[in-house]
Formats: structure tokens, C-alpha cells, sequence
């Protein structure tokens, strides 16, 4: 029951709320002159409610319709509430974005503490194929080895610094290598790339656990341990005839996915097949300066370098089916062979000494089939009656350094005792007697009687003159192999003949750099 009004407007007010017959009813049961209910047929009391009811029903359509004549209000009511509504939206929509972006910042940072999931352009595709030869690397007694993770872990590094290692860019900021040219024999330049500090770890482990423990073809005397250019050049002493070839472009010849696939053939995943690759070639850069910063920009395909611990290896290991087919060829003509890097020398003795012909041709051929070219002026033919020679070592009657050499040796040994060590050099070093005692120290892995005397003569000279700067401690062998591998950083592969003449008459010529210069 409503409150009793206590003036006329607010009388009115109830009224207009309901009904007048409405408030007559109300106001006759709050005096006691109706009942607040009946069931009497004749009673008007629901009837009055209900009539009350629709009034008020009728007073809210109205209004209602009143409001519907006002459209610019209308619309005005209806674009605020869309735009509360898509403000809300906007919000909820803000906030559920965060939220993802967030989550999927956390999963990619979680992922990429777990593996690795691109490495530049053309180089990722493999990645996640984790799948290697178990059996096949066990038989083979180098490290299994699936994924990124398990790749990081033996080389004792971490995920990212792997990913930062093998990550290969067209633009960037920062090389992996320095850089720099040093001139061939023939009048070139040969490029030289040797690889910061820690990539060269990552190659050195490279060599040490995965290529070193893998046979190679016993042909092979280049960058093998107990090999040198002595036991290169031994099988060939006395022959009638050597055959000295060399392969064009050797290391640049040898692209990125023939690496990837020399890994694969290990049995390892292409996942780690495409890292290990990453890590042991390089693009040919260019270096360019824009608003005072400097880009290494990638031209070509990448491929091994020149002066990575683990190229020579490689090269080693891509090449045992070519000396193999080598091998095979020289059997069938009764030829000897031996490789020294990209040296290729042949000898033979008696009447296949005049296969010469036919040797040249098949050798092409296959050496061709294999990737590989022989290029084209250092081609040498030596028969018996001239000095023969087999990465830079006389073969005629026993090995020896050429005699040019030696007496070239002895004069500037001569000199220094008698004048002193300025305005004196020999090769590149700037300690003469360093590089006298280095070339003293070869001479003796050659021949051991000459060279044991020019090993005396130089310590006397050593004590006359002082102390040269100690060099890098090394075994003969190894010694044996630098003065062959400096030829593949471009300072000379060993004396090459210059022309068909005897021996006296090659001394007479003016001398070119040869590589015995470096001691």
C-alpha cells in the first residue's frame, strides 16, 4: 500500500502513477471500508488493481513512444553505447594481446634455450630433423650427435653462442674472420681468412673429435699427422718421369652443401650437418662504410676457408673417393700417386713412363667429374735427365733441397759471420737468424747430415749475434707440413722449374720468391 500523501501534489502524483480509481481502493482499505481481499464475484478490488496495472503499462508506452519521436537522441544514445561497447572491446582485446604476446615471449625465450630454429636464409630448413646414424657413428668412433643442444654440450659452449657462431647473415655488422691477401707465385693474390678466437675453438673441436679420427686415403700426405712433404715426395725418388699437377681454387671450389653432405655421409642429422657446415665455410664478403658504420656484406656461396683449422681436413676427407679413382687409374698404368693439399704428383718407371699422354688425359676427366679443376699452367712433366721434383724436394737420386737454394743459404750464413746480421734477410721474418734457423731446422727433416751442419753453424751465429726469437715449438713432421701448408696461404708451393734447361742453367736465371724465403 502506498504512503499517504500530505500535500495535493504529491495526491496528484500517486495518481498519475496509477489510476484515481486505483488510490480510492487503496485509500477505502487503509480506512477499513473495504477488504484487502475477497473472493466475492461482485467484489471490484482485482478489477480496479488490474485496470490500475494496465494504466501504469500504458503511461510507460507512452513514454516510451515519446522518446522514440526524438531520433537524434535515439542515435545519439546508440553511438555512445557502441563506442562504450568497443572501448570495452578495445581494452579486452589490449590486454588478451599482452597477455599472448607475453606468453609467446616466454615460450620463444624458453625455445630458444633449447634449440636452435633458424639460422639465417637458405640454412634452416634442416633444422629440426634431429634424427642421425647412431650405429654408423659409433662404428666410426666420433661423437652421436642429434641436435643443437647435444652439439653445444660437447663443444662446451652455449645454445646461443652456437647460434651466434654458425649464423649465417647477407648483412652484418660483424665478421667472424680477418681478412687479408698475400701474393702467389704467379702474380696473383691469394685470400687468406683466419677466424677470430672463438670460432677457431669451434673449428679446432671440429678437427679434433669429428675429422681427425676418420681414416683418410693413405695417398693424402697434406695436414695428416707423422705426413710432411718428405713422405709425399719419397715414392717418387728415381722415377723416369713425375707429373706435377694442381688443382685450381681448391679450398673456394669446395661450396657449403658439399660440407653439409660430408657430414650427413658421417651419419650425423641434418640438423647438425647444417651447423657443423655453418661453422667451417664463409661467403666471400665485402666491407662497406655507411654513416660511419661498417657492413660485411655476403657475395656468393659459402665456402671453405682459407686458413680455418678445419679445412684441410675436410678437403682431406671430401677427397678420398678422388684418390681412390686416382689410385685406380695410376694401378692400371702402373703410375705411383700422391696428394699434398692440391698438389698432385704421378711418377713411373721403365715403359709406363711414356703413358704420359694418356695419364694427363684420364686425370682431367675424373679429376673434373669430382668437382675439382686442374689448372691449366701448372702442369710440369719432369723426366730423368733433369731435376725432378715433387712439392719443392729433388727426387732425381734421393731427396734434397734444391742446390741453388742451399748455396744461397751458405752465402748469407757467410755473410752474417762476416758483416753482422744488418741489411740481412731471409723470407719474411724480420729476425734473419730466426728464419736462418727454421730453414737450418728444415734442411735436417730432409737431409739430416746437411742439415745438422747448418744447424751448427747457425747457433754459432746465434751466439755471436744474440738470441733470435724463439719460435713455436714443433716436430719435424710438422715442420715438414708447414713448409708445404704455407704454400696454400699463398707464399709458394716449393722451387718450380722455369724452364727445360740443366740445372746450372736454372741457377743462372734471376731467381724468383720461392717458398723456402719464409725460414
Amino acid at each position: 500500500m502506498s504512503k499517504q500523501p500530505t500535500t495535493r501534489k504529491a495526491l496528484y502524483e500517486r495518481i498519475a502513477k496509477s489510476s484515481l480509481d486505483e488510490v480510492i481502493l487503496e485509500e477505502m482499505i487503509r480506512l477499513g471500508f473495504w477488504p484487502s481481499s475477497s473472493d466475492a464475484p461482485s467484489d471490484p478490488a482485482e478489477e480496479i488493481r488490474r485496470r490500475g496495472h494496465l494504466q501504469r503499462r500504458l503511461n510507460e508506452i507512452r513514454t516510451e513512444q515519446l522518446g522514440l519521436q526524438n531520433e537524434a537522441k535515439l542515435k545519439e544514445e546508440a553511438r555512445k553505447k557502441r563506442m562504450s561497447d568497443a572501448r570495452e572491446r578495445r581494452l579486452q582485446n589490449r590486454e588478451r594481446r599482452l597477455r599472448e604476446r607475453s606468453e609467446r615471449r616466454a615460450q620463444w625465450h624458453q625455445k630458444k634455450q633449447e634449440e636452435i630454429g633458424y639460422l639465417g636464409d637458405g640454412f634452416s630448413a634442416g633444422l629440426g630433423k634431429r634424427e642421425c646414424d647412431d650405429k654408423r657413428l659409433q662404428a666410426q668412433g666420433i661423437p652421436v650427435l642429434g641436435d643443437a643442444m647435444s652439439l653445444s654440450n660437447a663443444m662446451g659452449i652455449s645454445l646461443g653462442q652456437l647460434r651466434f657462431l654458425a649464423f649465417s647473415r647477407k648483412t652484418s655488422r660483424y665478421s667472424h674472420y680477418q681478412r687479408f691477401s698475400i701474393p702467389k707465385k704467379d702474380g696473383g693474390v691469394r685470400m687468406i681468412s683466419a677466424p677470430m678466437p672463438r670460432l677457431k675453438a669451434a673449428q679446432t673441436w671440429i678437427l679434433e673429435t669429428i675429422l681427425n679420427p676418420l681414416p683418410m686415403h693413405d695417398a693424402a700426405h697434406g695436414f695428416r699427422p707423422g705426413r710432411s712433404i718428405v713422405s709425399n715426395a719419397t715414392p717418387h725418388i728415381g722415377a723416369d718421369v713425375v707429373v706435377n699437377l694442381d688443382l685450381e681454387n681448391f679450398f673456394p671450389s669446395v661450396g657449403y652443401r658439399r660440407v653439409k653432405g660430408l657430414f650427413g655421409h658421417f651419419g650425423y642429422s641434418e640438423e647438425v650437418a647444417t651447423i657443423l657446415a655453418l661453422l667451417s665455410t664463409e661467403p666471400e664478403l665485402t666491407q662497406i662504410k655507411l654513416d660511419g658504420d661498417t657492413y660485411y656484406v655476403a657475395k656468393g656461396e659459402r665456402f671453405l676457408p682459407q686458413g680455418a683449422p678445419s679445412s684441410p681436413a675436410i678437403t682431406n676427407l671430401l677427397c678420398r673417393r678422388l684418390d681412390r679413382r686416382l689410385e685406380g687409374i695410376c694401378n692400371k698404368l702402373d703410375f705411383r700417386y700422391t696428394r699434398y693439399a692440391d698438389d698432385l704428383s704421378f711418377s713411373a718407371r721403365g715403359e709406363p713412363a711414356k703413358l704420359v699422354g694418356k695419364l694427363l688425359s684420364q686425370v682431367e676427366w675424373l679429376v673434373a667429374e669430382e668437382g675439382f679443376k686442374i689448372h691449366p699452367d701448372k702442369t710440369r712433366v719432369f723426366r730423368r735427365g733433369r731435376r725432378q721434383e715433387v712439392t719443392g724436394l729433388v727426387v732425381n737420386d734421393g731427396l734434397s733441397v734444391p742446390r741453388a737454394v742451399l748455396r744461397r743459404f751458405r752465402t748469407l750464413l757467410f755473410q752474417i759471420e762476416k758483416d753482422g746480421t744488418d741489411g740481412k734477410r731471409w723470407g719474411a721474418s724480420d729476425d734473419v737468424l730466426a728464419s736462418a734457423m727454421g730453414f737450418a731446422n728444415f734442411v735436417a727433416m730432409v737431409q739430416p747430415e746437411k742439415g745438422a751442419s747448418l744447424q751448427t753453424q747457425v747457433r754459432k751465429l746465434l751466439k755471436t749475434y744474440g738470441k733470435a726469437k724463439a719460435p713455436r715449438a714443433q716436430s719435424a713432421e710438422s715442420k715438414g707440413t708447414e713448409s708445404k701448408g704455407a704454400e696454400s696461404k699463398g707464399t709458394g708451393r716449393g722451387p718450380t722449374p722455369t724452364s727445360d734447361e740443366t740445372d746450372k742453367k736454372t741457377e743462372d736465371l734471376a731467381p724468383k720468391k720461392k717458398w723456402w724465403k719464409l725460414f
